[in-house]
C-alpha cells in the first residue's frame, strides 16, 4: 500500500514528521520576521490585520512562500539522492503541494475571520444608529469578502483537481505492484476485487483522512493564537467562572470529551465493517464460480451465504443507531457551544457584534481541529476494514499466513450483536 508509492515509507514518514516539526518551530522562533534581511518590510507589532485579498501578497505571506519552497526543496533533494523512483515527484513533491494548498485554504479562513470584525461592527453601527453609515462602506466590505472568496474558489478547485490525479497515481502504483506479484496473489479470496476496487478506495480514503488531518493541524496552528488573544475579552464562563484563557480551555475540554465519548460508543464498528467485507466477498465469489460451473452457486448455498450477509448488516445497523444518536447529539450541541460559553460576556455587554462573530468563528475552527476523530470516525472505520483486506493480501507476497489476518476480528464481531 505504501512501499509501492513512497520511497522507504517508514523512514520517509518519520523524517517528514521530524522535518515538519523542526520547520514549524524554526518559523515561529527564528525565521518568521527574517524576511527583512531580504528586503521585505517588517509589519509593526501593533499593526491592524490586513482586510481583503491583498493579504495574500503582503510581505509576511511572500516570505512564507520563500521559506516553504526552500525547505521543501532541501527535503526533496535529500530523498531524491537516497531513493529515486518512478513515483518520486508525485509522492514527495505532490504531497508537499497538497500541504501548501491546504495551508492556503486555512489562511483564507483566517482572512475571513479578520473580515468579520469590522464588517459586523459596521452592521451594528447601522442597526443601532450609533454613527452615520453609507452604502459605499457596505459595498466595500462585501467586495472585500468576495475577493477573499474568489481566492478560495480558485485554490480549492485546483486542489481538488490535483488531488484526484494524486490519488489515481497512488492507485496506479499499488495496481502495478500487485500485478507484478499476481501469480502469488491470484488464489487469495477476492483477489480481483482487492486489486481493482480496494486499491482505489484505500488511496481515496487515506487521502481524505490525511488531508483532513493536515487541515486540522494547520487550522489549529493558525487559530489557536487568535483564540488565545480573544480570551482577554472573556472574564467569566459558566460552571468554571473566571479561569485563565477560558476560550482555549473550554474548546480543548469539549473536543476531548467528544472524541473519547464517540470512540467509546463506536468501538465495535471497525470489526463489524471488516467482517462485512468478508461475508460480501464470500457471497460474490460463489456467484462468480456459478457463472462457469453449474455445480456451484446452488440455491441452498447462496441462501446460507446471503443469510450471513443479512445477519452482519443488521448487526451493523443496530450498532450504528446508538453511535449516530450520540454523534448527532454531540454535534448539534456543538453548534451552540460557543454561545453557551459566552453567555456571561453577552449579558455583560462587553463585546461588539463584530468581535462576537470573530470569537465564535475562531472557537468553531479550534474545536473543529480537535474534533478531527469525531468528524472522521465513519471514514476511519471503513478504512480499517480496507486496510485489513489489503494487508491480508500483501501477507501472501511476504510469505505470511493470510488466515491470521483475515479472521483476527471474527471473534469480536460475532460477539457484538
Amino acid at each position: 500500500m505504501f512501499v509501492s508509492f513512497f520511497p522507504k515509507p517508514k523512514l520517509f514518514f518519520a523524517s517528514a514528521a521530524v522535518w515538519t516539526l523542526a520547520a514549524v518551530l524554526a518559523w515561529f522562533f527564528f525565521f518568521k520576521d527574517f524576511g527583512v534581511h531580504f528586503g521585505l518590510p517588517s509589519p509593526a507589532e501593533d499593526a491592524a490585520p490586513i482586510i481583503g485579498v491583498q493579504v495574500f501578497w503582503s510581505a509576511p505571506f511572500l516570505w512564507f512562500y520563500i521559506y516553504y519552497a526552500v525547505l521543501v526543496g532541501l527535503f526533496a533533494a535529500v530523498w531524491r539522492a537516497l531513493a529515486p523512483g518512478r513515483w518520486f515527484a508525485w509522492s514527495v513533491l505532490g504531497s508537499a503541494l497538497i500541504v501548501f494548498l491546504t495551508y492556503y485554504s486555512v489562511q483564507v479562513g483566517v482572512a475571513i475571520n479578520n473580515w468579520y470584525g469590522p464588517f459586523y461592527d459596521l452592521v451594528q453601527a447601522a442597526v443601532g444608529k450609533t454613527r452615520p453609515v453609507t452604502a459605499g462602506e457596505f459595498y466595500l466590505g462585501i467586495g472585500q469578502f468576495l475577493g477573499i472568496a474568489l481566492v478560495y474558489v480558485v485554490i480549492r478547485a485546483f486542489m481538488l483537481f490535483f488531488i484526484s490525479h494524486y490519488v489515481f497515481r497512488w492507485r496506479e502504483a499499488m495496481n502495478d505492484y500487485y500485478i507484478e506479484h499476481w501469480q502469488l496473489l491470484r488464489t487469495v479470496e477476492g483477489a480481483s476485487q482487492r486489486v481493482q476496487d480496494d486499491t482505489m478506495r484505500f488511496a481515496t480514503g487515506l487521502e481524505d483522512l490525511g488531508g483532513n488531518l493536515i487541515e486540522s493541524v494547520m487550522t489549529l496552528i493558525a487559530f489557536f493564537p487568535i483564540l488565545l488573544g480573544y480570551s482577554k475579552y472573556v472574564t467569566e464562563i459558566p460552571v468554571f467562572g473566571a479561569i485563565p484563557h477560558p476560550l482555549v480551555v473550554t474548546a480543548i475540554l469539549w473536543a476531548t470529551f467528544g472524541t473519547m465519548f464517540l470512540a467509546l460508543i463506536g468501538i465495535k464498528l471497525p470489526g463489524l465493517e471488516f467482517r462485512n467485507q468478508r461475508v460480501e466477498a464470500a457471497y460474490r465469489k460463489e456467484l462468480v464460480f456459478g457463472e462457469n460451473d453449474e455445480a456451484r452457486a446452488d440455491p441452498v448455498t447462496l441462501r446460507e451465504l446471503f443469510q450471513m450477509v443479512r445477519q452482519n448488516y443488521f448487526r451493523l445497523y443496530f450498532h450504528y443507531v446508538y453511535f449516530n444518536v450520540g454523534r448527532f447529539l454531540y454535534l448539534q450541541t456543538d453548534n451552540v457551544f460557543a454561545y453557551i460559553v459566552l453567555v456571561p460576556t453577552l449579558v455583560a455587554g462587553s463585546i461588539t457584534l463584530g468581535l462576537l462573530n470573530q470569537i465564535t468563528n475562531a472557537m468553531d475552527q479550534v474545536r473543529g481541529s480537535f474534533q478531527y476523530l469525531i468528524n472522521s470516525w465513519p471514514t476511519i472505520v471503513r478504512m480499517l476494514s480496507i486496510y485489513k483486506r489489503l494487508r491480508a493480501f500483501e501477507a501472501t507476497i511476504e510469505g505470511k499466513k493470510v488466515e491470521a489476518i483475515n479472521f483476527e476480528t471474527d471473534a469480536g464481531a460475532n460477539g457484538a450483536a
